[in-house]
C-alpha cells in the first residue's frame, strides 16, 4: 500500500511538472510580446513569474528524481523518466534563457518585424504544447504517443521555416539598419527557435520511450 501510495505521489509531482513547463512557455510567449510592444511593465512581471516557474520546475525535477531513487520506484523506466524529464527541464530552461536575453541586452527590432517574430514565438509555444500531451500519455497509454508527436514536428518545421524567412529579410530587406542590429534580430530569432529545438528532442526521446514499453 505505501509502495502504491509513493508512486501515485511520484506521478502527480510528474503531471505538476508538466504543468509548470506548459506555463513557462506561455509566459515566454506573454513576454516576447510585452517586449515588441514595448510593455514593459508587463515584460518586468513576466521575467519575474519566468525565473520562478524555472526555478519550481527545477526543484519538482530534483525532487521526483530523489524520490524514484529513494522508493525505488519503477526501476526499469526510471532512467528513461530521468532523461524525459531533464529534457523537459531543458525546454523551461531555454524558454528562460531566451526571455532574459531580451532584457539583458534590449534589442533594437524594427516594428514591421514584429508579427513574424510573435508567429514565430507562437509556433515554438505551439510545439511545446503539443509535446506536454504525449508526455502525460506515456505514462498513461503509451500506445498513442507516436499518433500525438507528429504535430510537434510540424510547429517545428514551421518554426525553422518562418525562421529563415525572418532572417533573410532582415539582411537583404532592411538597408537601414546597421549589420550589428541585423545580427542582433538574427540572433533572437535563434534564441526563439531553441525552445522548438528543444521540444523536438523531447518528441524523439518520447518516440522511443513509447515503442520500448510498448513491444
Amino acid at each position: 500500500m505505501a509502495l502504491f501510495k509513493n508512486a501515485k505521489k511520484v506521478i502527480d509531482d510528474i503531471e505538476e511538472f508538466f504543468n509548470t513547463v506548459d506555463k513557462g512557455v506561455l509566459v515566454f510567449k506573454e513576454g516576447v510580446n510585452n517586449y515588441l510592444h514595448g510593455n514593459q511593465e508587463a515584460f518586468n512581471n513576466n521575467i519575474a513569474m519566468m525565473a520562478r516557474l524555472e526555478a519550481d520546475a527545477d526543484s519538482l525535477r530534483r525532487e521526483i528524481e530523489s524520490k524514484l531513487y529513494t522508493h525505488s520506484l519503477m526501476p526499469q523506466l526510471r532512467g528513461d523518466i530521468l532523461r524525459l524529464l531533464e529534457e523537459m527541464d531543458d525546454i523551461i530552461d531555454m524558454a528562460k534563457k531566451s526571455l532574459f536575453q531580451f532584457d539583458v541586452e534590449v534589442p533594437n527590432i524594427p516594428a514591421e518585424l514584429n508579427q513574424d517574430l510573435i508567429l514565430l514565438t507562437d509556433m515554438c509555444v505551439s510545439s511545446v504544447s503539443s509535446v506536454i500531451p504525449a508526455a502525460r500519455a506515456y505514462f498513461r497509454t503509451p500506445d498513442t504517443v507516436k499518433d500525438q508527436i507528429h504535430r510537434v514536428y510540424f510547429y517545428e518545421k514551421e518554426a525553422d521555416k518562418l525562421a529563415e524567412v525572418i532572417k533573410r529579410r532582415t539582411f537583404r530587406q532592411m538597408p537601414n539598419l546597421k549589420l550589428s542590429e541585423k545580427f542582433h534580430v538574427r540572433y533572437f530569432t535563434l534564441h526563439i527557435e531553441t525552445v522548438s529545438d528543444s521540444a523536438e528532442k523531447v518528441a524523439d526521446l518520447l518516440s522511443i520511450m513509447a515503442i520500448k514499453r510498448t513491444i
